[in-house]
């Protein structure tokens, strides 16, 4: 199956141990753009998350990059998404924007969804549910 990771950057090493798994059990798989990035030592998720900080610095990283449509396309060409959900920003199983938005394109392209943990409580939980998502609990061999 061809899987398309989405998640937060924040959690490129799970993100990179993830990916590892899928393909063991051979799947083929994409990750974001800026995770590969850190992982191939081009970025240190430190300075990643410097970016963060300053204002505008993300947001012209991903206008760069183009990497809502980039990972729009990806999402096109795939069979399903994976979605890391971990705790963040002291909401347990933490879903962001450009997750939120990647899982309405998947939905969108009746791509089966996948998430790592359950769905979190948050402002926008009906729209998660919604989506129908297929829970793993951390349970790579679910994803078939």
């Amino acid at each position: 199956m061809h899987i398309v990771i989405c998640s937060s950057i924040d959690f490129t090493p799970q993100i990179a141990l993830v990916a590892q798994g899928l393909s063991q059990l051979g799947h083929t798989v994409d990750i974001p753009l800026t995770s590969r990035q850190i992982i191939a030592g081009q970025l240190t998720l430190e300075e990643y998350l410097a970016e963060k900080t300053n204002a505008g610095e993300s947001a012209q990283r991903k206008i760069e990059h183009d990497v809502i449509r980039n990972y729009f396309e990806k999402i096109k060409k795939a069979d399903a998404i994976l979605v890391l959900n971990f705790d963040k920003k002291g909401v347990t199983n933490y879903i962001g924007g450009n997750t939120f938005l990647e899982m309405g394109f998947a939905h969108v392209l009746n791509k089966r969804i996948f998430l790592y943990h359950r769905v979190p409580e948050m402002i926008y939980s009906d729209e998660l549910l919604a989506f129908n998502p297929e829970v793993v609990h951390e349970n790579l061999s679910l994803i078939r």
